[in-house]
């Protein structure tokens, strides 16, 4: 018992220090932590997100460190710009749903819909795996996490699948712009018996050296089909015999633009190009790989996205040596759409006849709907030239040439109108009631209206018309009747003129669909008499387009409009 008292007396004592010890040992506890290591399913979100968003310098950053010693920043972001290159990829949207978590190691599954413009959209399941660096994880990448199917060094494929693209014709529905056929001549390396002799006909065929034709395929994949290059539909048919019999040598049909009757409407139709360095970006955007061929000038331009059609494509997984290892996805093309013209085949042909060899444009318009039934600019073109394999040495050739065949001088050239504009000048004079039909001038030839000093002279001078009424003064194009006219509007308002100009569609578009125009010009600083009198019989600064001037003689044919 004196034992145990004692040890009770000895607790006594020492449990005020016990009691203080556990509250200091939890306090702390508190100042200094155990780290707390973010999860797994952190760093993947992340990751996804900035894949959605594009942002590749973002993932980089959360790679373990031994890859990121493997793979430079400008690698890893160049493989995730092919790949969304060559898918035509327009967006995309990742799911994680699982994060499996062990000691230093984790896998992230989720899911990918890729969204492209060619190959349409498609999902893919894939796993991200991740490791414990320290007091983080990081992503263990490998191209795989771009798609399962890329291990390997597999890469992406697409074959774009182009539409039959929609035809230009005119009213009667006869083709102006058509497709036509190309045959296109090639080798497939692994299958050529006797190389030198298949090259020395080839050579031949498609002009050009037989080391030159050689070096085409020699780096390609020995099993696939390598374009040499190309001959028309009819040199086809009379070599066809010859190459048929070569093995190895393969004929393909190509689908081209053909133009009838080349320099009935080029203007019009307008013509094919390859798309230029310069717009490579904004045509990829639209899916054009950049060798495609737009219309860039005319209808074909205009019309592009009704010709062309939606481009569809086939998205491939290969092997480093060609062979297919699995199809992605697929969207078949839309065949492309017509466009109908309200041209008069035959009013078109006369009207490019009557300006062979000379510069000039005809329009003709039927008055009571605006319907353009001929429209023809001289010198004029071919389009056909311009449709590969044409060098671009034969374009500058082109636009080289005097007279500048691709102007069209019906919409884009600017001309003074000379007497034409007497209509516009007799409307002003009636339209104010200054004057009416019976209203009589005297021609002696010379006018003297603006003083001694500035005589004015009829065309007819020496001559001249005499005594005459307005109507009359209009139909022999009197001048001297057109310089009274445009002194007395002047010196009523010096705008006049120039509004009776603007309300008959002069200095302005006429709003013609399909074509560019020139706007023109009506001067507005007209200060002086002379200014004005000069005006009046179409001199001065004015400047039309004939289709403008079409668009005035329509007014008059049709009463106003």
């Amino acid at each position: 018992m004196d034992r145990l008292s004692s040890m009770f007396h000895l607790t006594r004592l020492l449990l005020p220090f016990i009691l203080l010890l556990f509250p200091l040992s939890a306090c702390q506890g508190r100042l200094t932590p155990t780290p707390q290591i973010p999860p797994a399913e952190t760093v993947a979100r992340s990751f996804l997100q900035a894949w959605e968003q594009g942002n590749y310098q973002a993932m980089y950053r959360l790679l373990v460190p031994d890859v990121q010693d493997a793979i430079s920043e400008e690698e890893f972001i160049a493989a995730y710009s092919s790949a969304a290159k060559t898918m035509t990829l327009t967006c995309l949207t990742a799911s994680l749903y699982s994060v499996l978590e062990e000691e230093e190691s984790a896998k992230a599954n989720f899911s990918v819909i890729f969204e492209t413009l060619l190959a349409g959209s498609f999902r893919i399941t894939n796993t991200l795996p991740l490791q414990l660096e320290g007091n983080h994880w990081g992503v263990l990448w490998s191209r795989a996490c771009i798609l399962p199917q890329l291990e390997g060094g597999n890469h992406l494929y697409l074959q774009p699948e182009v539409p039959m693209r929609g035809n230009i014709y005119d009213r009667s529905g006869r083709g102006l712009a058509v497709n036509g056929t190309r045959v296109v001549v090639g080798v497939v390396p692994e299958e050529l018996e006797d190389a030198d002799r298949a090259l020395f006909l080839l050579s031949r065929v498609l002009g050009g050296s037989i080391a030159s034709l050689r070096e085409k395929y020699t780096s390609a994949p020995s099993h696939w089909f390598v374009p040499l290059g190309e001959i028309s539909a009819q040199e086809g048919a009379q070599h066809y015999d010859t190459l048929a019999d070569l093995p190895g040598v393969v004929l393909r049909e190509k689908s081209v633009r053909s133009y009838r009757d080349g320099e009935l409407a080029p203007h019009v139709v307008g013509y094919m190009r390859t798309i230029g360095a310069e717009e490579v970006e904004k045509w990829r955007e639209k899916g054009y790989p950049p060798d495609a061929m737009v219309g860039k000038a005319g209808l074909e331009a205009w019309g592009e996205e009704f010709l062309a059609g939606r481009r569809g494509g086939m998205l491939m997984v290969v092997s480093p040596n060609g062979e297919l290892i699995s199809k992605l996805a697929r969207r078949s093309p839309t065949r492309g759409r017509s466009i109908y013209t309200t041209l008069d085949r035959a009013l078109q042909k006369r009207a490019v006849e009557l300006l062979k060899e000379q510069r000039g444009a005809i329009v003709a318009l039927d008055p009571h709907n605006g319907q353009v039934l001929a429209l023809a600019s001289s010198p004029t073109f071919d389009p056909s030239i311009l449709i590969p394999p044409t060098s671009e040495e034969d374009w500058r050739k082109l636009t080289a040439l005097p007279g500048q065949p691709l102007l069209n001088r019906a919409t884009q050239g600017l001309y003074p109108p000379a007497s034409v504009f007497k209509i516009v000048t007799m409307a002003a004079g009636m339209g104010t009631g200054f004057y009416t039909t019976s209203s009589t001038f005297e021609c002696k030839g010379v006018w003297n209206g603006l003083g001694d000093e500035w005589p004015m002279y009829c065309w007819v001078w020496p001559g001249q018309h005499g005594t005459l009424d307005l109507v009359t003064g209009l139909e022999v194009s009197c001048d001297v009747v057109f310089y009274k006219i445009g002194l007395r509007l002047h010196q009523q308002d010096p705008g006049l003129l120039p509004s009776y100009a603007r309300r008959f569609g002069l200095g302005k578009p006429t709003g013609l669909v399909g074509l560019p125009e020139a706007t023109g010009l009506v001067p507005d600083d007209i200060w002086k008499p002379g200014d004005s009198v000069n005006l009046a019989i179409g001199q001065g600064d004015l400047l039309v387009t004939p289709l403008q001037i079409a668009v005035l003689i329509s007014a008059v044919g049709n009463g106003g409009t």
